[in-house]
Parts: C-alpha cells; structure tokens; sequence
C-alpha cells in the first residue's frame, strides 16, 4: 500500500504564485496599450515645403548665362564692412566649389569654381557651414577671371534637392525650347464685339513682346455656356486657342507679367459697354492663370 499524505506547501510557494499574478495582471494594461500603438495607423510625415517655385527658377534661369551643379569645398566669411547691401541677420560667404554638371550656359565653366553668396544666419546668429552641400548657382562669368562667377541675385543658389534639380532641368528645357513663348512687355490693343445674342461677345487683347513677335489672347462668351478663352502665340487669332497649363513658361509669361488692369490707351473703343465687358473679360483671364508664387525672397 501507499502511503498517502497531502504534500504541505512550500513556504515560498505562495509568494512566489502572488508575485506571479501581480506580475501578470500588472502586464495587462501594458500589453493592451502595446496592442493599441501596434493597432493605431502610422501618422504620415508632411513633406518638406519646397525651396523654390517655378517662377522663381524661371526668373533665375532667363537671367543667367551660366547655370551650374556644384557641390562646396570651402567657405570664406566676408567682413560686413566689405559686404556693401548686406541685409541684417545673412552673412556674406566667398564659396570655392566643385562643379558637378553644367545644366546650361553660354559660356564655358572649369571643374572649380568661386562666387559670392548671401546666406541667412542659423539659429545661432552664426554664418552656416556649407562644405560638401550640393547647389544650383545661377550665375553669369566675370570678364577676365576664368572660374569666378557673379549670381544673378545674391541668394541664387537654391540647394540642390531631387525636386529643385528636376524643376530647374525642366525650366530650362521649356526656355530652350525652339517654340518657347517670348517675354512679355504689355498689352497693346483691347478689343470686344458683342454677338447676335444677348450675352453673346467675344473679346481680344493683342500683347507686345521683347521680340516682336505677336501674342493674342481671345475670351469667347455664348448664352447658358461657361466662358472659353485661349492664347495665340502667332499671327493667327483663333477661336479655338486654349489656357496655358499651370506651370509651364507659357504660363509663366501671362501670369507673372500681364499688368492688373487694362491700360486705358489700349481700348479701341470709346464704346462704354465694350470697354466694360473687355475689363471683366480681363479679370477673368487673370483669375483663371492664378497667382504667381514666389518662395524666394
């Protein structure tokens, strides 16, 4: 026969089992919250805002000669008083660098480079440190001093970014473009004929350009139906011309350079009625091409 008799619990037995669900129980919570971060949806990170815009590019890029991808090997902090225009909180930097690729240019460029440039301080109210970043320079060559540059603006060089270096190349395409659409300096003559029905007209306004070549843009309003207009970058005016895309140098051109209103020597008619309908005509041409932004200052 066996012997049976209860086996006396250890004395630690009972310690050891309340340890063990205090633990537990202790771990409930934190095992839910770990649950519900590991449930909660990734909060996505908002992109970087851009450094330039396209106008900004396009305006750097019609003004230089040279525009080039460079990367920075040394830095010079000019003295403020050899720093004539300085704006308060930049400081002026002599910046030798390496150029990596000619984007586009007039003029021939060496593997070095030197330019002025007007930065902003950091936080610290201290002169950046540029060495091993990556530019984009706008620049034109100083007569008689291979390698040295002059910006077109003392801030042009935008950071060289995927998106800065992919805007630029696309600017400066667009400009080289055997087609591309000429500056603008003003509107010329404005004209507006109304139809055979009411709320019938159609409207034309011819622009000057740098180079003589004619530019027109034409609003045609029909009855019950949204407004069409359009521009022509050629002799012909036609009716069936259309809206620049945003973003492109057609663009570029109406919406950063057509004046606000209508000159009052451009009318070609004394005509109240038509002179009114060509002002609204107008506001709607520039509603529809939108602002110009600006990011650079």
């Amino acid at each position: 026969m066996f012997d049976y008799r209860p086996m006396r619990a250890h004395p630690f037995s009972g310690a050891v089992g309340a340890l063990l669900t205090v633990v537990a129980v202790a771990a409930l919570p934190t095992a839910a919250a770990h649950a519900q971060r590991a449930a909660a949806p990734a909060i996505a990170q908002a992109p970087a805002p851009p450094l330039a815009s396209y106008a900004d590019i396009a305006a750097l890029a019609e003004k230089a000669a040279v525009v080039a991808l460079v990367e920075v090997r040394d830095q010079a902090v000019v003295a403020p008083a050899r720093a004539p225009g300085l704006a308060p909180c930049q400081a002026r930097l002599y910046v030798e660098a390496r150029t990596q690729a000619l984007l586009a240019g007039r003029a021939a460029v060496g593997e070095s480079l030197a330019y002025l440039a007007d930065v902003p301080f950091t936080a610290k109210g201290k002169a950046p440190k540029l060495r091993k970043q990556r530019f984009i320079v706008f620049a034109n060559p100083v007569a008689g001093r291979p390698g040295t540059l002059t910006l077109v603006d003392p801030g042009a060089h935008v950071p060289a970014t995927p998106e800065t270096e992919q805007l630029t190349r696309t600017v400066l395409a667009a400009l080289a473009a055997a087609d591309a659409p000429p500056p603008l300096t003003g509107v010329r003559d404005v004209m507006s004929v109304a139809g055979n029905l009411t709320g019938e007209s159609e409207t034309q306004l011819f622009l000057d350009t740098a180079t003589g070549t004619p530019v027109s843009l034409t609003v045609v309003r029909r009855p019950g139906m949204e407004p069409q207009w359009g521009v022509s970058w050629s002799e012909i005016v036609d009716q069936a011309a259309r809206p620049p895309e945003p973003a492109t140098i057609e663009w570029y051109r109406l919406a950063c350079f057509l004046p606000p209103h209508l000159p009052q020597g451009a009318f070609l008619q004394d005509d109240r009625a038509a002179r009114a309908r060509a002002e609204a005509d107008y506001s709607f041409i520039l509603q529809q091409l939108g602002d110009c932004p600006r990011i650079r200052t």
